[in-house]
């Protein structure tokens, strides 16, 4: 069975910075893509970020760009995402996810993580 933990979510200022880890079950996480999402009270679920297998790609929302880094340590089935410069938008519930298929992208219809909580106050 696949599990995927987040870890690290907390109450920030504004301009402060968290780490969220996202850690994963299963002898074969460095064949797959991990990515985080980001839902927020009252909107829909949006891409935060995602890291491909052997973390040489990345993407990144454009919201986040230059504020967040995601990568992996795949030694310890693990991937992190660091978030610094944090403002209020980026009070969320955040999850992480991965594909049902290793080498693929499809987060979206994968397994899922249950959250952690991220407040940014002003």
């Amino acid at each position: 069975q696949v599990q995927l933990v987040e870890s690290g979510g907390g109450l920030v200022q504004a301009g402060g910075s968290l780490r969220l880890s996202c850690a994963a079950s299963g002898r074969t996480f460095s064949t797959y893509t991990v990515g985080w999402f980001r839902q927020a009270s009252g909107k829909g679920r949006e891409f935060v970020a995602s890291v491909s297998w052997n973390g040489g790609k990345t993407y990144y929302a454009d919201s986040v760009k230059g504020r967040f880094t995601i990568s992996r340590d795949n030694a310890k089935n693990t991937v992190y995402l660091q978030m610094n410069s944090l403002v209020p938008e980026d009070t969320a519930v955040y999850y992480c996810a991965r594909p049902r298929t290793p080498y693929t992208d499809s987060l979206q219809s994968g397994y899922w993580g249950l959250g952690t909580q991220v407040t940014v106050s002003s």
